[in-house]
């Protein structure tokens, strides 16, 4: 017999039986359909403990790495606290603003310290709340730097990049939460090939997956295509070129698609140039971040070129109105 904790109760499971039916006995209303681990209805989320194998399968690999689960057909061999995939209930936390340092004119560095640990993945974003809203920003630092880094870029007419711009000083604490999404590294495929694709500050997360890689021992080729109109836009631009020659299987291509195009850089958009160099794309990962019309249309393009849909994982920068 085990216990499944849910919504601060505590619950016996007996032997054969699934969270779902656990629950369900106990008078707990969860979410259900098929109760045969099809129609993923019933998703659920361990907090603690490791859910079977078994009752993963058909998820995406970074959702079983993040521990969801189907409660149909989970049958747990050990305790586990469990909650419903609403990530919209994650506790806000205060962080510290450690860090403001201007990579380019208009993009900003922004180091955040939380006053409680956020166990993140790189990649993965938060969500700032001030002034009677919130943005979600992508973190690109690695897990063991002690900070959570953003980049946020000084949007037009922009309320949150404004502010955090403009009137946030370092010391000053702010509240998040998260961390949220599935475009992150995984380390199941070590040996496997990945494309990242980013505009804009759709860098900041490829940034963390590719150092999140390479401190992994990741050994297969890790092909970075970052792009923009002008060389304005794009950051980074010496420490991707001197990651690029520090690890072999890393490289950088940096890409504008307006009428000047200095030395060094590749004409064209990032995703055309990535495809056009890269038109087969069957047992690689893809990573997609930035303009939500670029991350859309190279989906599909992506996929076209043998990529599984399983294998393509993105982060499209939607703006408020």
């Amino acid at each position: 017999m085990t216990t499944i904790k849910f919504s601060d109760k505590s619950y016996s499971c007996d032997t054969n039986e699934t969270v779902l039916e656990c629950l369900t006995r106990h008078g707990v209303d969860i979410p259900s359909s098929c109760r045969s681990g099809v129609c993923q209805t019933c998703l659920m989320r361990a907090t603690e403990g490791t859910p079977p194998s078994d009752s993963q399968q058909g998820l995406r690999p970074t959702l079983q790495q993040q521990g969801y689960f189907l409660a149909c057909v989970c049958k747990p061999t050990q305790d586990m606290q469990v909650n419903l995939p609403d990530e919209s209930a994650m506790p806000k936390v205060c962080a510290v603003v450690d860090d403001k340092t201007y990579l380019k004119e208009e993009v900003m560095r922004l180091r955040l310290k939380p006053e409680s640990p956020m166990k993140f993945q790189p990649g993965q974003f938060i969500n700032i709340h001030e002034v009677g809203i919130s943005r979600s920003y992508s973190i690109a630092s690695l897990t063991d730097e002690g900070y959570i880094e953003l980049h946020v870029e000084r949007i037009e007419n922009g309320k949150m990049s404004t502010w955090l711009h403009n009137e946030l000083s370092v010391g000053e604490q702010i509240i998040i939460d998260g961390p949220h999404g599935n475009c992150f590294y995984m380390g199941d495929k070590p040996t496997q090939n990945m494309l990242l694709i980013g505009t804009g500050t759709g860098l900041a997360p490829l940034w963390g997956i590719a150092r999140d890689a390479l401190a992994q021992s990741h050994s297969g080729e890790i092909h970075l295509y970052h792009g923009s109109r002008t060389t304005d836009k794009l950051y980074l631009v010496d420490e991707l070129k001197a990651l690029a020659a520090e690890h072999s299987n890393f490289f950088y291509t940096p890409c504008v698609s307006g009428d000047e195009v200095p030395t060094g850089f590749r004409a064209g958009r990032a995703n055309e140039v990535a495809l056009k160099e890269r038109p087969k794309l069957s047992q690689w990962r893809v990573f997609l971040c930035g303009h939500p019309v670029m991350v859309n249309e190279t989906k599909k393009k992506a996929f076209l070129a043998g990529a599984s849909f399983q294998e393509i994982l993105a982060d499209p920068f939607e703006f408020a109105s």
